[in-house]
């Protein structure tokens, strides 16, 4: 299992054989943003969601949970009160 979201892009992207490159030039992005958005040095954007899921043959609904639960757990998995404030915001969507 992957621990970040850099991680779980860089795993899907090596299992189709898919140069940085390629999917870069489809963010319309620099290979050396991407290769840091799967290290960890930066974030990806929500903007780049659906083209991750395309160009990677992923379900975009699969991506976005991705996305949401790593960056859930990296900015506030240390907060004591993390699922009563998951549980209450879920009561307003």
């Amino acid at each position: 299992m992957t621990n970040s979201f850099g991680a779980y892009l860089r795993e899907m992207r090596e299992q189709k054989g898919l140069p940085l490159r390629k999917i870069a030039a489809q963010l319309d992005v620099d290979t050396s943003i991407l290769s840091k958005i799967e290290r960890d040095e930066r974030n990806a954007t929500i903007e780049m969601l659906p083209i991750f899921s395309k160009v990677l043959e992923r379900n975009e609904k699969e991506v976005q949970i991705k996305f949401l639960e790593f960056s859930i757990t990296k900015n506030y998995g240390e907060l004591t009160f993390l699922k009563d404030g998951l549980n209450a915001i879920l009561k307003t969507l």
